[in-house]
Order: structure tokens, then sequence, then C-alpha cells
């Protein structure tokens, strides 16, 4: 047991020091010791201005960003990690092309899609979330959200679905990849989010995204994904390919503990982290027609209360709200005319921000 945990603590220092290695000196300096908001900024600050390449060049770029050991294309939708692919893609023999079913040609799969962003020239080839992939497969996800499936209505040959959504907030179709890849498609959409930060006045908004903001219920997604599917060596790699071409880095892939800091709890408009030492609690929860707002510490607390639905949109708020000190009366919110399902309430004092998540049952 102690050879096996040596084993690994050596495997994991190897992969630190790989990782550590290819970072330019001092590439994060400016966002060291910053948490929540400003991190997000500092980043943004930090990889912006990179150097924007053709959407033709993406063929070419592939040879050196996702490139097989064997010589063939890492298609992520067809990847079997430790098995046998169904098929695998010859570099520019088999682009795309037109196609009938899976296995026939490659293209290039934006995975935060272009309609998402209005097929805006810089995003549109920034490769930190354009992946070489099966043609067919592509076509299928086509512009839905990346989530857990609850029953699929289709099935890849990798084992990839398209279905129902399973997770708490959303019911919409999405399309789940496996296992191996969900967090690196988690870290790109990090990077989306960050890198066009107050760069997306033209942009849209899908289920899960609001411009370059992503929405609560995708994040509680792709922070758990993060977790569950830890940075690769195959990520490592890409990374420091990308950063040849264009001068920018996926700071998520460096640093995943950052997305952690960033989207603790996202809103439109609103970010923050959860402030537990806070002495206001808000109970019962779930409820019905009304909940109240109890203060446990020593002192009166003045504050603005703010509600959200699931996907950001602000349902009610007040202002300068009075919550008094212990043994006095609670505050009591009406909630009766609410559509039932998740809300999310910020009560936002001088120097912090609780965030709690609701059920109106």
């Amino acid at each position: 047991m102690k050879n096996k945990f040596i084993l690994l603590h050596c495997i994991s220092c190897l992969l630190i020091l790989k990782l550590s290695a290819q970072i330019p000196s001092g590439y994060y300096n400016s966002a060291q010791g910053l948490t929540g908001a400003p991190l997000k900024t500092a980043l943004h600050n930090i990889i912006k201005n990179h150097t924007s390449i053709s959407y033709a060049s993406l063929w070419t770029h592939f040879t050196a960003t996702d490139k097989k050991s064997n010589g063939k294309v890492w298609d992520i939708y067809s990847d079997n990690p430790g098995g046998t692919p169904p098929y695998e893609f010859t570099f520019s023999t088999d682009q795309c092309g037109s196609y009938s079913g899976e296995g026939i040609c490659y293209n290039r799969e934006h995975s935060w899609p272009q309609s998402w962003f209005n097929s805006q020239t810089i995003p549109s080839s920034d490769m930190f979330h354009i992946y070489p992939t099966d043609g067919y497969v592509n076509n299928i996800r086509s512009n839905y959200s990346y989530g857990d499936v609850a029953v699929p209505s289709w099935t890849s040959l990798n084992g990839s679905m398209l279905g129902s959504c399973a997770d708490e907030g959303y019911s919409q179709t999405v399309f789940e990849p496996i296992d191996e890849y969900k967090g690196d498609l988690a870290r790109g959409y990090f990077y989306m989010s960050t890198r066009y930060q107050s760069e997306d006045a033209a942009w849209s908004t899908s289920g899960g995204t609001n411009k370059s903001e992503i929405l609560p219920w995708q994040a509680d997604v792709l922070l758990r994904w993060n977790q569950q599917d830890p940075v690769s060596s195959k990520e490592i790699d890409r990374n420091n390919a990308v950063y040849q071409i264009q001068h920018n880095r996926n700071p998520f892939i460096d640093n995943p503990q950052w997305a952690d800091s960033i989207w603790t709890i996202t809103f439109t408009g609103i970010k923050s982290e959860i402030a537990s030492e806070s002495a206001l609690s808000i109970y019962p929860n779930p409820a019905n027609n009304q909940f109240n707002i109890a203060n446990s510490g020593s002192k009166d607390v003045i504050a603005r209360l703010t509600v959200y639905s699931i996907l950001g949109q602000e349902i009610e708020h007040h202002d300068a709200v009075k919550f008094a000190r212990s043994n006095s009366s609670d505050f009591a919110v009406d909630c009766s005319a609410w559509n039932k399902g998740i809300y999310y309430i910020t009560i936002a004092e001088t120097e912090k921000i609780k965030v709690v998540k609701f059920v109106k049952e």
C-alpha cells in the first residue's frame, strides 16, 4: 500500500512539473490571491487579445493540437479510452465532406455553439472550444447544451448521448459526452466565459448561457464535471500546443480550482461566493406560501434581499431590509404566487453576499 501511495504521488508530481514547466514565468501573477469576480476579470485581462487565427487554418492546426499517438485524429465523440474505438479518422484524407452516418468524416465542432455567439469572427476560430469530431455526431449534438441525460433518444458508437436532461433546473434536450471528456468540455466553457467577458454584446442566449455568462444550472453541471474528470495529460499537451498558436492559455487547465472560486454561484449580473459565516438563515426550505429569514447574530443587519429564478432572472427584491437580532421577530417573505421550482435568494450585506438555493413547493 505504501509503495502504491509513493507511486501515485510521484505520478502526480510529474504531471504538476510537466504542467508548470510550460506556463510562462509570471503569466498569472496579476491573478494571484484573488477570488470570485475579481479573479475572473484578472484572468480575462491576461488571456484577452490572443492571436486570432483563420477558421480555415483549424484543419492544419488540429494536427498539432489533436493528434493521437498513432497519428490519427483525436475525436472526443468517437474515442474509446482504454479500448478500441469504433473508427478512427486520418488527417486531411477524412476531412468533411458530406456524411450519412458515423465514421465517414470529421469536421470542426464548436463545443460552445456558433449560434450562441452569433458566429462572431474571433470566437469562431478560438481553439480552446473547438475540436475535430465526427461530422455526423457533431450534427446530432447540434447546439444543445451539455448535461446529464435522463433517457437517451440517441447514443453514439462510443456512448455519447442525446436526450432529456436529468440535471436539476433544466428539463430540455442535452448532449452528454463520455465521462473521459466531460472535464475537458467544462474547462473549455469556463475559458469561453472568461475570455469573452465584456466582449459579448453581440452574443445570443441559450438554454445554458446568457451571452458569455453560464447560467446557474449549467454551472452546477460543469463544476461537477470539472471535479469528476480532472485535468489529463491530453489537456495539458493541448493547452501547451494551443498556446504556441494563439499565444494565450486556458487558466482552468493550468489551475482547475479557479472554476470553483468563480462559479460557486453565478447569476446573470451577479457573481459571488457563498458567505457561510452570515448569521442569516432561511426557513422553512422548501416552503409553500411563506418563508422566514432569521438572524442568529447579536446585532441587527441591514441588507438587500433579491430573488432569482433558476435562469438568473430577477423575480423580486427588497432594499434596505432590517433583519432583527436574536430573540426578535423574523423577516417573512410571501412566496404563494411564485411558480413551483428552484430559486436563488441573495442577501447582500455591506461586505458579503449570502446565497441560498430555495425550493418553492
